[in-house]
């Protein structure tokens, strides 16, 4: 059987590669694995993001799910973050959520949270994937023993009360916002979060039909804010994703400002109000090493992680430290959440940017972010394994590496979705470390492609 799981649920095209025969067994494999210690009627707590597909999926996961005697509370259409706060919260056996994050409209996703709001580790999504590959005949109540169905009318307005309750001083009465909601499930909840501080909010792209989630918007899409909050001398503007779990942000003159500069703002910002756990931020392979200069400069420690942000959870969770995420926008604030969440993060950005007193623009200019240049090589999936072992690619690649100051860094990865070898250098000199990532990516179609 295909591995089911990737670094972020089960995904794929629905009712192509995501059926709702799939559905149905994760549904059942996936409940008996994360309630079988529950005590009483276990239950598991069910969102979605609101594409098209999103309810042949609740539906089939739903009938999985009471096949077996859990009792589902379907949420509707709420942003992940907040259905992993609200199974948390409110003491639910496990939790689901239906999305393909910032994936197309076709796809579709399911993704599952243990009782702590947790997305799961690797040992427990591959305890569920065998069971489905055994195919495991699970528990079969009848009567009053089948699975029910309740529903959660109030979720939206419980999760936006508790953002803005994590920043009890901040008042943006006067700061004009941009909110691109990605036609998805910050939508409706957005807007309210930032009202309720009372920010001027206008809004974009917030009118999801179930087909529109994502399309040429939000946060991999960002022209349309940039053009907006320049046009209209928005103090700010934030992009959310599909299923509100990234944010990316605009500044005051239009300019895109990614996870890793967020990061560092919020991070000097904690780091001087002695907020920050072991003064350490925790960011991926894929950061800017810029983010690591900055870091030293002030005090600050970088711990780099594999690309994914359920690794930063991780390495969050073992040093018990309070802000990580990814340059793509998963921004994980740990003291209040278990995820990455895009509504929280831009909350605690403009509490940051309140606090320092000047424009947006003006603090990203304390950051230098060094050139980057991504280069692809082409290999076939079946030689992927040898790039770690051919001795000329290895040779070749050390005498790069010798020729890399202490500020300039390289990265060689396999591609998760495609067959490819990406080869990644920084550096501040943009044509010495064009010439050094063509000549590796190079050599490595040449011997591997």
């Amino acid at each position: 059987m295909k591995k089911l799981f990737g670094t972020d649920g089960v995904r794929g095209l629905a009712n192509k590669e995501l059926t709702p025969e799939l559905a149905f067994k994760l549904g059942r494999a996936g409940a008996y694995v994360l309630t079988k210690n529950a005590t009483g009627t276990p239950r598991v707590l069910m969102a979605k993001d609101g594409r098209r597909s999103g309810d042949m999926l609740e539906a089939a996961l739903t009938a999985g799910m009471c096949s077996i005697g859990v009792e589902v509370c379907q949420c509707g259409v709420v942003p992940t973050p907040a259905a992993a706060y609200l199974v948390n919260k409110h003491k639910f056996d496990a939790g689901v959520m239906i999305s393909a994050s910032h994936n197309p409209m076709p796809d579709n996703g399911i993704k599952f949270f243990s009782s702590e709001g947790l997305k799961l580790p690797d040992l427990v999504e591959a305890e569920i994937e065998s069971l489905i590959a055994a195919d495991t005949e699970f528990p079969r109540p009848t009567g009053a023993g089948v699975g029910a169905v309740t529903h959660c009318p109030f979720v939206l307005d419980e999760y936006a009360s508790f953002v803005v309750s994590t920043v009890p001083d901040l008042r943006l009465d006067g700061v004009k916002i941009a909110l691109d909601c990605a036609n998805g499930a910050t939508s409706v909840v957005a807007p309210i979060v930032f009202k309720k501080l009372g920010a001027e909010v206008h809004t974009l792209h917030n009118s999801p039909d179930g087909c529109n989630i994502n399309a040429d918007c939000g946060s991999t899409h960002m022209e349309s804010l940039m053009a907006f909050v320049k046009a209209h001398n928005m103090d700010i503007g934030l992009a959310f994703d599909g299923d509100g779990d990234r944010m990316l942000a605009v500044d005051d003159k239009g300019q895109m400002i990614d996870g890793d500069i967020i990061m560092a703002i919020c991070g000097l910002d904690m780091h001087k109000r002695g907020r920050l756990a072991n003064n350490t931020i925790v960011a991926t392979v894929m950061s800017n090493q810029g983010l690591e200069v900055f870091c030293r400069s002030h005090g600050m420690k970088l711990h780099r992680t594999a690309v994914g942000d359920r690794y930063v959870l991780e390495k969050m969770l073992a040093d018990d430290l309070y802000l990580g995420g990814e340059q793509s926008g998963h921004l994980i604030f740990r003291q209040f959440m278990t995820t990455g969440d895009g509504i929280l993060a831009g909350v605690q950005l403009l509490s940051a940017i309140h606090r320092w007193k000047k424009p947006m623009s003006e603090l990203v200019g304390m950051i230098e972010i060094f050139p980057q240049v991504l280069i692809n090589a082409k290999v076939p999936n079946s030689r992927m394994a040898e790039l770690a072992t051919n001795p000329h690619i290895q040779k070749v690649q050390q005498a790069v590496e010798a020729q890399l100051t202490a500020d300039e860094r390289i990265l060689v990865r396999l591609s998760g979705t495609e067959p490819l070898v990406r080869v990644m250098i920084e550096g501040r000199d943009m044509n010495k470390i064009t010439k050094l990532a063509k000549d590796l990516a190079a050599v490595i179609e040449e011997n591997l492609g």
